[in-house]
C-alpha cells in the first residue's frame, strides 16, 4: 500500500495558525483546543472517496477530548425526556414495499458470523433488531451495566445534533474532525504517524484478526471500549480512530471537491456540498435517504475489510440509521477577538 509520506520523523502542517496562544479556559470540562490552520485533507493513495487530496484551512475551535459517553447521553434524556430515532415508531411512508410488521422501532446490530464468508454481503452480519436502541445496545435484555463509560451507539444524526444543541456545543465539520484527529501530523497515514503499531503498541479498539468471523481481541475488546483507552493524539484527543465512527454535519459525495492545487483557492472553514448525491442505499434500492460523512473508522475495521481507522477515511451513513459502532463528539468554535 502507498503511504503519503515516508515513515521518520513526523511532518507537523506549518499552515497559518490564528492564535498561537491556547487560551486559558475551556468552554466545557473534557474539551481540547484545536488551533486553526491549513493542512491537507484527504487522501490519493487509499479509497477512492477520500481523493483529492487537497489543503484547506480551518479556524480555532475546541473539540471534545472522549466521544459522548452512555452516562453523559443519559444525563440529556433525563433532563430533556429526549427519545431517539431508534426508539420511536418506523413510517411506512418512508419505508415503501416493506413489510408492516418489520416496521418497528430497532437498530442493526452487528454479529459476528460463525466462519469466514464473502465480504460482498454485509447483511449476512447486521441484523435489524427489534428493540435494540442506546439503551440496549444488542437488543431487549441487554444493558449499559459496565458500559457507563463507552461510547454511546445506536445514535442517528439527529440524535447527536439534539445532544449537542442541549449540551451548547455543535457538531464538528468532516474538515474539523480531519484538523482535529491529526494533530497536527499532515499527510501521515494514522493520527499517531504512519507506522501502524508503534514498538508493537496497540494503538487504537479495531478488528484484530480477519473480519467477520476471527476476532483475536489483541486490544483486549470484543466491541466498544471505555473512552480513553488508548493514546491520545497530540492535542489530547482519545479515540479518534476506531471504537466507533463519529457523525460530521457534511454530506457525503463520492470525492472531495478540491482547489485543483491552486494556493489561492484554499477554502476556509469548509461545510461540504449543499446536498448529498448518494441517496440511494445499494442494499435497499427502493429507499431514498441522503447520507452525511462519518468519520474515524469503528472497532469493526479490519485490515481484510475497512481500513478506514485512518484520518481521510470517510462513510457514507444514512441521516435517520445509527448502529453498534457509530457515535459522536461534540466541538466549540473559538469567538473572533
Amino acid at each position: 500500500m502507498s503511504m503519503d509520506i515516508s515513515s521518520g520523523v513526523a511532518a507537523r502542517d506549518v499552515g497559518p495558525r490564528s492564535d498561537e496562544r491556547v487560551p486559558e479556559d475551556a468552554p466545557f470540562p473534557d474539551m481540547a483546543f484545536i488551533p486553526g490552520g491549513t493542512y491537507w485533507m484527504g487522501s490519493d493513495h487509499h479509497y477512492p472517496e477520500e481523493r483529492p487530496a487537497h489543503q484547506v484551512t480551518v479556524t480555532d475551535f475546541w473539540m471534545d477530548r472522549y466521544p459522548v459517553t452512555n452516562d453523559d447521553f443519559a444525563r440529556f434524556v433525563q433532563a430533556t425526556g429526549y427519545v431517539t430515532v431508534a426508539e420511536r415508531p418506523l413510517n411506512p411512508d418512508d419505508y415503501p414495499g416493506a413489510a408492516p410488521e418489520a416496521l418497528v422501532p430497532g437498530s442493526l446490530v452487528f454479529h459476528k458470523t460463525p466462519q469466514r464468508v464473502s465480504l460482498k454481503d454485509l447483511t449476512q452480519w447486521w441484523d435489524y433488531t427489534p428493540g435494540a436502541c442506546w439503551k440496549h445496545p444488542e437488543g431487549p435484555g441487554t444493558t449499559l451495566h459496565g458500559r457507563e463509560r463507552h461510547p454511546v451507539v445506536h445514535v442517528c444524526y439527529e440524535d447527536a445534533l439534539a445532544y449537542a444543541t442541549w449540551a451548547g456545543k455543535e457538531l464538528p465539520t468532516e474538515a474539523e474532525w480531519e484538523r482535529a484527529a491529526r494533530g497536527g501530523l499532515d499527510r501521515k497515514i494514522y493520527v499517531w504517524g504512519d507506522e501502524f503499531s508503534p514498538g508493537g503498541q496497540v494503538m487504537a479498539n479495531i478488528w484484530q484478526g480477519e473480519f467477520p468471523w476471527q476476532n483475536l481481541n489483541t486490544d483486549g475488546f470484543e466491541g466498544t471500549s471505555p473512552v480513553g483507552s488508548f493514546p491520545p493524539n497530540a492535542y489530547g484527543l482519545h479515540d479518534m480512530a476506531g471504537n466507533v465512527w463519529e457523525w460530521t454535519t457534511d454530506w457525503f459525495r463520492e470525492q472531495h471537491q478540491g482547489n485543483g492545487g491552486k494556493a489561492c483557492c484554499i477554502p476556509v472553514n469548509p461545510r461540504g456540498p449543499s446536498t448529498s448525491d448518494r441517496s440511494y442505499d445499494p442494499h435497499t434500492p427502493h429507499v431514498k435517504i441522503p447520507r452525511r460523512v462519518l468519520k474515524g473508522g469503528s472497532h469493526l475495521c479490519a485490515q481484510n475489510y475497512c481500513l478506514r481507522y485512518r484520518p481521510a477515511a470517510r462513510s457514507p451513513q444514512a441521516v435517520e440509521s445509527g448502529t453498534t459502532h457509530i457515535g459522536f463528539r461534540c466541538i466549540v468554535h473559538v469567538s473572533p477577538h
